[in-house]
């Protein structure tokens, strides 16, 4: 199974902040779309960072609340690792698990294609055993 697998049924939908905007947007746009992270686009780069609700936490926690008013610049992380749509899950899997993050942008061709969650592979890892499961469960009733 590949990524672009997850990107077809979850959509390829990103959404993206701009370096310069404040941390409190990032805050804002994060609680009304239900995400955990935002991918950083500046126009020259698919990806130039991404900032997490763990960025957030660990800025205020060392700035206290005016850190909301920085740019997200200043608290993103800068070297993103990045997938293809070809890249296998199980890949993104041990990537994930290894680097300890929850995110992975996709980007095919230089250009930004979607953007895939921890949450997003254990969902259709479960469909896949489930899928197994009943299809094991089948050949055993029909056996």
């Amino acid at each position: 199974m590949i990524v672009n697998k997850i990107l077809e049924l979850k959509g390829r939908d990103v959404v993206t902040i701009e370096p310069a905007q404040a941390l409190s947007e990032a805050v804002k746009v994060l609680s009304e779309r239900r995400i955990g992270a935002l991918l950083i686009v500046d126009g020259q780069r698919p990806v130039s960072g991404i900032i997490s609700e763990r960025d957030i936490v660990r800025a205020v926690a060392a700035q206290g609340i005016k850190a909301l008013e920085e740019p997200v610049s200043r608290f993103m992380t800068e070297k993103v690792v990045t997938c293809t749509g070809q890249t296998s899950i199980n890949d993104v899997m041990e990537l994930m698990t290894e680097q300890k993050f929850r995110h992975v942008p996709v980007v095919e061709g230089g250009r930004l294609a979607g953007i895939i969650s921890i949450g997003d592979v254990v969902k259709l890892r479960l469909e896949e055993v489930e899928a197994e499961a009943q299809a094991i469960k089948e050949y055993i009733a029909t056996a």
